[in-house]
């Protein structure tokens, strides 16, 4: 869920020109569950294979992914660790959320009611551990680098980026913002086309948010950010401070100078400053190693092909998109560019 802060962050269309040869961090829980959740048949049914195993993410993974190393974008997925103790509750009441969702669910397959199985379907949308892994899996085949967090990956991604070892962090979230990430790109993963109500398709073309453009046109700090983020609600205070938007925020992080007084104006049931607290000092993992190899392609089509049962003829389509890109990386050498 994250950060949500619309309406007030100065968003810029890019060209994909603009990201070729770059290294882009890619929030991998974000990901696979947009991937699961999009990725499905009209009455909600994920993609499975024929012992009913879910493979909805491993097809986004690999077709997308594709799609943007074929554009000259150089990937590198970051996974959650350990979550701080505050988000525990959150997470037990998307739990709860997701299980009233799949009863309902249920209730609309008795009645065959399509419109409402994909509607519920989305929201009972849950990862496991063995999805993980094999996402994992998935990746390394696919060449790209693999950073597992020590807590979340938006701390991680953001420190990364900061650092300048990556371009940017692909979230659909603003917590990176919170956590310092000085460039965000909301939708690269997404469908690069979008199905019109009245016919036919417009082109996504993707989008990117710079901190310091953040910072400037809002007239604020980062830290002043931070609190406009726990007024409005993270994952740590999902539902805010009562009746407080965006803009309402705004005005209050900027006509109080001590957050004190200004927590206590607006009389909130949680602790701000271990919120604060969270984005301003999260663990992340300082050593880690950047490495791009070749495509593996056995390994993916044992992972796709054999294991999960994905059409042969397409899977060696798109790695021979892949072969080409392989191709070029000899004929330029191994020099990186951010």
């Amino acid at each position: 869920m994250g950060v949500k802060l619309p309406g007030i962050l100065p968003v810029q269309t890019i060209n994909w020109d603009d990201l070729k040869g770059k290294k882009i961090a890619v929030d991998a829980s974000n990901v696979l569950y947009q991937f699961l959740s999009s990725i499905r048949q009209r009455d909600g049914t994920p993609l499975m294979d024929s012992e009913g195993n879910v493979t909805s993410h491993l097809s986004g993974l690999f077709y997308r992914n594709a799609n943007l190393i074929s554009r000259g974008i150089k990937l590198c997925y970051i996974f959650d660790g350990k979550p701080p103790s505050l988000k525990y509750e959150t997470q037990k009441k998307r739990r709860e959320g997701k299980e009233k969702a799949y009863e309902k669910y249920e209730t609309a397959k008795e009645e065959d009611n399509v419109e409402d199985m994909g509607r519920y379907s989305k929201q009972s949308t849950y990862l496991d551990s063995e999805m993980v892994s094999e996402s994992k899996e998935l990746l390394k085949a696919m060449g790209m680098p693999v950073i597992q967090s020590p807590s979340e990956s938006d701390a991680q991604g953001s420190f990364m980026v900061e650092k300048k070892d990556l371009y940017a962090f692909a979230s659909s979230d603003a917590d990176c913002l919170l956590h310092g990430c000085t460039r965000v790109i909301p939708n690269l993963t997404l469908s690069q086309t979008r199905k019109l109500s009245r016919g036919g398709y417009v082109y996504i073309q993707p989008q990117m948010i710079e901190l310091k453009d953040v910072l400037k046109h809002l007239d604020i700090n980062r830290d002043q950010l931070i609190a406009l983020g726990i007024l409005v609600g993270t994952d740590y205070n999902p539902k805010g401070v009562f009746r407080i938007g965006p803009k309402k925020a705004l005005d209050l992080v900027k006509n109080f100078k001590k957050f004190d007084k200004m927590f206590e104006q607006v009389e909130t049931d949680f602790n701000w400053k271990k919120i604060y607290a969270i984005f301003k000092s999260m663990p992340v993992m300082r050593e880690y190693q950047l490495k791009w190899n070749k495509v593996d392609e056995d390994k993916v089509k044992e992972i796709l092909v054999e294991r999960h049962e994905f059409g042969e003829e397409r899977v060696e389509n798109t790695l021979k998109k892949l072969r080409k890109e392989d191709k070029k990386k000899d004929q330029k050498g191994l020099g990186d560019f951010i």
